[in-house]
């Protein structure tokens, strides 16, 4: 039973790695398509560097604060759903142990054991760490690698903040006759870049992946210009 065990931590510990670097994908993802809406549809209406960078900053600052505060108060309900988890389970199994038995024996001949294999895993788990048996079996949790709210809120704050500062320094840096040229083909090529590995994580083929991506940040930035442009000429 060693060997099964350790496996199961190594695809555990993996599938943990790969959710943290799509999570990470993704933030950035909103970071580069949030920002470079707003800068794109400032500079619709005014050339002005400083407008600009205020404009930049204030969606970086805004937005990496928000995606942070948002995944914190998600991911500390996940934990303290878990956690109730773990408290029932472990009423349960003082309660009710043989029942608890019987019942992780069927979870795992539901899983292809036979009856008779099924009960002497069942019983061999419960005699190692019941608690820890149902958990995973049962609930699906690891009660040693429970969700962190403060890993994933930092996480969070830097994949947007790294993913906003690209729009933001394109659109800045340049000269005011480049900078929107330089801000649209720096997006659409950080996108196309977060849209693949976004695919390659999820073991998909890319290119439409990338092409969603890409549309969603041009439709975005369009949008934003036409706006700005419309309150400029509309002298606003």
């Amino acid at each position: 039973m060693t060997e099964p065990k350790r496996d199961q931590v190594h695809e555990g510990a993996l599938g943990e790695r790969l959710n943290w670097l799509r999570a990470a994908v993704l933030g950035a993802n909103d970071g580069i398509v949030s920002t470079a809406g707003l800068v794109v549809g400032v500079a619709g209406a005014t050339d002005t560097r400083s407008a600009l960078l205020t404009a930049g900053l204030a969606g970086l600052l805004a937005g990496s604060v928000s995606m942070a505060a948002g995944e914190y108060v998600s991911v500390s309900t996940q934990r303290d759903s878990e956690r109730a988890a773990l408290a029932h389970e472990r009423r349960e199994l003082r309660e009710r142990p043989q029942a608890e038995l019987e019942e992780l024996a069927e979870l795992l001949r539901r899983r292809g054991l036979s009856r008779e294999v099924a009960h002497e895993a069942a019983v061999q788990l419960t005699e190692r760490d019941a608690l820890r048996a149902h958990a995973r079996v049962e609930l699906g949790i690891d009660p040693d690698a429970l969700t962190n709210p403060w890993h994933a809120a930092w996480a969070s704050f830097l994949a947007f903040t790294a993913g906003a500062l690209l729009p933001l320094l394109a659109m800045v840096l340049p000269p005011a006759d480049t900078r929107l040229a330089v801000t649209v083909a720096s997006v659409l090529t950080a996108l196309a870049l977060t849209g693949w590995s976004s695919a390659r994580l999820g073991a998909a083929a890319p290119g439409r992946a990338v092409l969603r991506t890409m549309a969603g940040g041009a439709l975005a930035m369009g949008v934003t210009y036409a706006a700005g442009s419309a309150l400029d000429l509309a002298g606003i």
